[in-house]
């Protein structure tokens, strides 16, 4: 049977575990009061027989002590300073304990945490229902937009030219503006986004406040807008936050479709009213982000049950446990108060899980519960065992093939420095790293992450912002993983094999395009099978770092960025390969052509340059968009990471002493740039006042020593640029394993990074108790001045 504090830490909700009840201090608490009872009872064997004397006279009547009520204990209920801590309680002992003082302590931790999780849930519930209050009128507001769309599709099919009547008229003008979008809890931080505005004229706005002026962008516009005000109109706006080109570009074209329609509507009818402009494109936009809204108020209010159950039965333990100690009947008498205290009795949150859900199957799901719930309670798919018994299956031919081949190339000789060079600079590239080991070794190491995250209980599917029932689990990573390799490792070998017996290059070289082609046709199927959801989601965030500066950053796009700049030698050797079959130099065996080509080293110049370039403008974006002067700090580090690229790239072209000097001069600054970065930033380390020396405060693994060997190992992975000057070679093997090896170290220092550095972001959610992303809400009301 499993321990009640085993399941308590793995149910309760992550990001809130400072504010569930401290149930392993309490439990601390109590084993001192039972130590002391033993000792205590140890002492006294000697005297029970004046003990039972003694307490038989003060069970008379006469020698009991006055009490204001019978009972061991009573609970005070004092009102808190503000209306937001609501009632405070305090626990006074009406009877002697064996020691009294250990049972004080412990009942006064008690009321702390009884009051705190009062506190907390009284938060969070207003936070909920003043949410859930406003995405009611918005969703009020959709309806009847939605409605008037309906309406002006009917009149332009009865009556084509003709205006629409002013009650029932909702009259559009769009720009493209900046404005801050502030989040609605305490725990979030204000960011400014850009953001597209719809600015709408509606009878239902009225529920969102006073009428105000529309905003528009002459003078002369406004005053014809100031006119459908007087029409009993309001306005409002749409806001769809701009982050992709599509919408940045279309808010552009907005603006002078804007401007036609501004011009056009001054001869549609009388005292300038406008005609019907409702944009559906914006319309859905805006009734997609108020479900995901409402999605996510749904697991919210879910947290928020979960946060009382558990703290009741949480409480119930820890009083039954003390009662088994102490031999006293304390359970009834403050359970009574913890039942009837404010989280427990409190309603309102079940209430609007109730209309939340009711909302939503109306209005999202054609009136069908069964598909409402597949929004609102996603079930996770189960994990299978046929998954884990194929990555045994394939890991055992990986290590199968890997060994033959290795034996086969030992045998050939083709790995020492005079080897066969055609195999070498054709064949090795495109199997190695063309082929994606680089990358599956990568892809290896983040399943080790995903392990660890959930070990440790890092919501790494919330900072990620992944669907529950789409992400990747670690068995699904290592399948993928160890099934690729299998089929590259295996190519190796027959390939080898036919070069061992005899078979020309020009019979044999399209073997290796042919593998990449799979791979890439794998990736960009369109059927549903083999993880097409993972797949296209890895498209997306690979095209949001390409376009990086027209996109709205996340947190999954720059990991992700960070993941390419450890993947700079994958991403030059693809280059050559692409050159290397494109150009049909492997017709001719003729592999220093793109070598030669002066393009082919310009755009050597340009691929080592680029991860640092995406992930420079990401930070670019980012300080645009929320203003922090760290992402300009965390942008330089970038800048001097480009500027070290740089100087090696050209010190293999040129190797001259100048060159050289650069390249540690550059390659010195910016490791130590980026040394600071790691530790101090990205996993928050290196606090000078923590009550962990020269850590944090909170630490997810238990063991210390594990984050110093941490840092150690990262500074000695990210000195392995100074293979570069010294140039040292193991023993007779090629330059180009040595290469292979130094590149692989950099993809297990990028695996080891990313542990500490979700790790760091989700103690960050939760130091602010986020569980729940705040989805912006489409419609705000204009309230700007004349």
């Amino acid at each position: 049977m499993v321990k009640f504090s085993k399941q308590f830490e793995g149910q309760l909700v992550p990001e809130w575990k400072e504010a569930f009840v401290d149930y392993w201090q309490l439990k601390k608490d109590l084993k001192k009061i039972h130590l002391l009872n033993n000792n205590v009872n140890n002492a006294n064997k000697k005297s029970s027989f004046s003990r039972n004397i003694y307490t038989s006279l003060r069970k008379l009547p006469l020698f009991r002590p006055q009490r204001r009520e019978n009972g061991i204990i009573q609970v005070h209920t004092k009102l808190g300073q503000t209306l937001s801590k609501g009632d405070l309680y305090e626990t006074e002992l009406l009877e002697q304990f064996a020691d009294t003082e250990s049972a004080a302590e412990f009942f006064a931790l008690l009321d702390l945490q009884l009051n705190k999780v009062n506190q907390f849930f009284r938060t969070k519930e207003k936070e909920f229902i003043e949410r859930g209050e406003c995405l009611k009128k918005q969703m009020e507001i959709l309806i009847e937009l939605k409605d008037a769309l309906i309406k002006q599709h009917y009149d332009k099919g009865t009556s084509s030219g003709q205006n629409i009547k002013d009650d029932e008229s909702i009259s559009a003008t769009i720009s493209c503006d900046e404005e801050s979008n502030k989040d609605r809890t305490e725990q979030e931080q204000d960011i400014e986004n850009s953001i597209d505005q719809v600015i709408l004229d509606s009878p239902r706005s009225s529920e969102l406040g006073n009428p105000t002026n529309i905003n528009t962008e002459d003078n002369k516009s406004k005053s014809s807008s100031e006119r459908v005000i007087n029409n009993q109109g309001k306005s409002l706006k749409i806001h769809i936050p701009l982050t992709n080109p599509t919408r940045t570009f279309s808010a552009i074209t907005y603006l002078f479709r804007d401007d036609m329609i501004n011009q056009s509507s001054k001869k549609c009818g009388p005292n300038g009213q406008k005609k019907l402009h409702i944009n559906r494109t914006k319309l859905k936009h805006a009734e997609k982000m108020i479900r995901g809204a409402f999605i996510e108020l749904y697991k919210g209010l879910g947290y928020l049950k979960t946060y009382r159950n558990l703290n009741m039965l949480a409480f119930v333990k820890i009083l039954k446990k003390f009662d088994k100690v102490t031999n006293k009947q304390v359970l009834p008498i403050y359970l009574r108060v913890v039942e009837s205290s404010y989280f427990n009795s409190s309603d309102k949150a079940l209430k609007l899980a109730d209309d939340v859900e009711e909302i939503f199957i109306k209005h999202f799901a054609e009136d069908d519960k069964k598909k409402a719930m597949k929004y609102l309670k996603p079930t996770q798919k189960k994990e299978s065992h046929a998954v884990t018994f194929f990555i045994g299956l394939f890991g055992g031919c990986f290590i199968a093939l890997l060994v033959g081949y290795v034996i086969m190339a030992h045998i050939t000789g083709l790995y020492r420095p005079k080897s066969d060079t055609i195999y070498m600079e054709t064949v090795y590239p495109v199997l190695r790293q063309a082929m994606f080991s680089l990358m599956f070794l990568h892809f290896f190491l983040y399943g080790c992450n995903i392990f660890m995250w959930r070990k440790t209980r890092v919501n790494y599917s919330f900072i990620f912002e992944l669907a529950q029932t789409k992400e990747l689990k670690y068995r699904d990573v290592f399948l993928i993983c160890t099934t690729s390799m299998t089929a590259v490792i295996g190519v190796l070998f027959l390939h080898l094999t036919l070069v061992a017996k005899g078979y020309s290059y020009n019979q044999i070289q399209a073997i290796p395009a042919l593998l990449l082609l799979v791979f890439i046709l794998l990736l960009v199927c369109p059927f549903n099978i083999i993880y097409k959801s993972s797949r296209y989601r890895f498209i997306r965030v690979i095209r949001n770092i390409m376009f990086s500066p027209l996109y709205k950053v996340v947190m999954l796009d720059f990991f992700m960025a960070d993941q390419l700049c450890s993947q700079v030698p994958m991403l030059r050797n693809l280059e050559y390969v692409a050159c290397y079959y494109i150009t049909g130099s492997y017709k001719t065996q003729d592999y220093g052509y793109c070598i030669r080509t002066k393009y082919y080293r310009d755009l050597a110049y340009a691929v080592s340059f680029l991860p640092y370039y995406w992930r420079a403008m990401q930070c670019a974006r980012r300080w645009f968009d929320e203003g922090h002067k760290s992402h300009l700090v965390n942008l330089g580090k970038y800048v001097s990471a480009m500027l070290a690229a740089g100087a090696k790239v050209a010190f293999e072209k040129e190797k001259n002493m100048g060159w050289l000097c650069l390249v540690i001069v550059m390659s010195s600054v910016a490791t130590v740039y980026q040394l600071y970065w790691d530790f101090v930033k990205d996993w928050g380390l290196l606090q000078c006042h923590s009550k962990n020396p020269w850590l944090r405060n909170e630490l997810m693994l238990r063991r210390k020593f594990i984050y110093y060997f941490s840092m150690g190992l990262n500074l000695v992975l990210r000195l392995a640029w100074l293979q570069t000057v010294l140039h040292y070679n193991f023993g007779t093997v090629d330059y180009r394993v040595t290469g292979l090896f130094l590149a692989a170290l950099e993809v297990i220092r990028r695996g080891h990074w990313n542990y500490y550095r979700l790790e760091n972001e989700h103690l960050n959610n939760a130091g602010k108790f986020r569980a729940v992303k705040t989805v912006p809400l489409p419609f705000h009301e204009v309230d700007e001045q004349d």
